[in-house]
């Protein structure tokens, strides 16, 4: 299978102390273990980048980063992202721009999205998402 992870799981993952003991966080740890597919892009790298402090996070965050694939959206991307949030909006969903983003990403590469943010299993429940569930 190949996974998009989000920022939300990332975050969890990469904690110092202690991963948190997380199901979503298992679940990457078994797609690193296996093999599996594993992408990201920029916006979650950044947010990464952002959420952690110090060098040495920054480091380890990049060395782990450096060795996934790396999605870049394009044109087309953005404006069907945007098409998505209008129609989740329509269906009384609101979503982020960027999640709408993501979401498009995972749809147009046929990703499987690893997240703890509930907002991508309701975009799922309404368009061709698939989110993983435990």
């Amino acid at each position: 299978m190949n996974w998009f992870v989000d920022t939300s799981v990332w975050s969890l993952a990469l904690r110092r102390e202690r991963p948190e003991d997380r199901p979503e966080v298992e679940r990457l740890a078994r797609a690193l273990e296996d093999g599996e597919g594993v992408f990201t892009t920029g916006l979650v790298l950044q947010e990464l980048l952002q959420g952690f402090s110090g060098p040495r996070a920054r480091l380890d965050i990049l060395e782990r980063f450096a060795a996934l694939p790396l999605l870049v959206p394009d044109r087309q991307d953005h404006v069907r992202a945007a098409e998505l949030r209008i129609a989740c909006r329509r269906e009384g969903l609101q979503i982020g721009t960027i999640d709408a983003l993501l979401a498009q990403l995972c749809m147009r590469h046929r990703l499987v999205m690893l997240t703890t943010d509930a907002d991508f299993a309701r975009v799922a429940s309404l368009h061709a998402l698939r989110v993983w569930t435990h």
